[in-house]
């Protein structure tokens, strides 16, 4: 059942719809990713969660309420923000602290210092609780951060690309982190992010957010696995999906100019053919391709072919060697394949 529901909630800047019927829903013990890029909408949708922004139309509702028109406060989430709200004069404790003193809480010295302790311990900032938060890394100031949210155990937490100004090792191993965190504190989650790899990893479910419409909601094997579109397919995936126009001859999908692709076991006209990288092998098929290049990927070559009129990226195993120039045959993997109409 869900904890959290939003219900065709629309907001307006002008004449600018920056969100337009919004639909989600989120379980009581579940990290919910939003994905999108940059103007999706992701921090106005956040702000309408925390009440500090009202939808023009739709409703909110939390724990079998509507909270539409609560106030922040009435509704007891902690947001935490893309760039670090820390006060650099204070210690690392009095941060840690603050959120607890307002006078609602009404909270003894004694429970604080041991909410604070119990923060501390989970994000192992012990060490740092005296020294001032001007004094920290970036690392730091984030975990620090995370505490100010966490220390107020609240009803949900709000997630605004927290990890974004850190580098990249760092960032991956406080997504972690963070991910099994909220699943020790069993409080559920909504974390937004133009991070695909973020969004993979961290959810248990996923929402892709585009021009302030939601595209798709599901697992994020599910989205990967089955985009319902092209717009859907790109958002995951390094390297990109590769999309090809094809359309039905017979018992084969093929190219505009001839090139047979794939056989076909469903559909019919023209459609827009999905695959991802790693669904392409580089032999076995009848049409030849050439190698333009070879990337080393680590565990893995990527290589950009030129094959059936289109340029298209393959994953292939290093067990061999390749390089530019060279002649592969690919094949794609016609259950792995995805198949849209070309209106999508």
């Amino acid at each position: 059942m869900s904890w959290l529901q939003l219900q065709g909630v629309t907001r307006c800047f002008g004449k600018a719809e920056v969100l337009s019927g919004i639909d989600l829903s989120l379980g009581a013990d579940e990290m919910l990713v939003v994905l999108g890029p940059t103007g999706a909408g992701k921090t106005t949708l956040l702000r309408i969660v925390a009440g500090l922004d009202v939808p023009d139309a739709g409703r909110v509702e939390m724990g079998g309420e509507e909270v539409t028109h609560w106030p922040p406060a009435d509704r007891d989430v902690a947001f935490v923000f893309q760039h670090f709200a820390l006060y650099p004069d204070w210690s690392v404790r009095r941060n840690l602290e603050f959120p607890l003193r307002a006078p609602r809480r009404q909270m003894s010295s004694g429970a604080i210092e041991r909410r604070v302790g119990w923060a501390a311990e989970l994000l192992r900032i012990e060490r740092l609780l005296d020294r001032p938060a001007a004094r920290l890394s970036g690392g730091e100031m984030q975990r620090v951060a995370i505490g100010q949210a966490i220390v107020r155990r609240p009803r949900l937490f709000l997630f605004d690309e927290p990890l974004t100004n850190l580098d990249a090792k760092l960032r991956e191993a406080l997504r972690l982190e963070l991910a099994l965190l909220r699943q020790e504190l069993g409080i559920p989650a909504i974390y937004v992010t133009h991070d695909q790899a973020e969004a993979l990893s961290m959810g248990d479910s996923m929402a892709v957010l585009a021009a302030g419409r939601i595209l798709q909601q599901g697992s994020p094997e599910a989205i990967y696995r089955r985009p319902v579109s092209p717009v859907v397919a790109r958002q995951l995936g390094q390297p990109a999906i590769n999309i090809l126009r094809v359309q039905r001859r017979g018992d084969a999908w093929v190219r505009e100019s001839g090139e047979r692709v794939m056989a076909a076991s469903q559909g019919a006209g023209q459609m827009l053919l999905g695959v991802r990288p790693e669904d392409v092998a580089v032999r076995g098929g009848a049409v030849p391709g050439r190698v333009r290049l070879v990337e080393d990927a680590g565990a893995v070559w990527v290589l950009v072919v030129e094959w059936a009129g289109a340029s298209i990226h393959i994953v292939a195993s290093k067990e061999r060697r390749f390089a530019p120039g060279e002649t592969v045959y690919p094949q794609i993997d016609a259950e792995r394949a995805m198949l849209w109409a070309r209106a999508t």
